[in-house]
């Protein structure tokens, strides 16, 4: 079953308010984690990066069909409004 315009909206707001800042603090953990792991090192350092870039894309992928057209105008909404 689709979600309405109203619906997604909703779920998009839910989603950045609250659930991409646990997300950025699960990333940020697991980055710091690496780096405790593998110690101070140039290498490291890259792990980090390639980890912060992997996971501030994949985050996305499973929402991108309810943030879709969020920044439109209501398609279901009366054109006289």
């Amino acid at each position: 079953m689709a979600l309405s315009y109203k619906a997604r909206r909703r779920w998009a707001i839910l989603i950045l308010v609250v659930g991409l800042p646990i997300y950025i603090i699960l990333a940020t953990v697991l980055a710091t984690t690496v780096v405790r792991l593998l110690g101070d090192s140039s290498l490291v350092f890259l792990l980090q990066l390639v980890i912060y870039v992997g996971l501030g894309i994949a985050w996305i992928l499973p929402f991108k069909s309810i943030f879709l057209g969020i920044g439109q105008a209501d398609p279901d909404a009366d054109p006289e409004e």
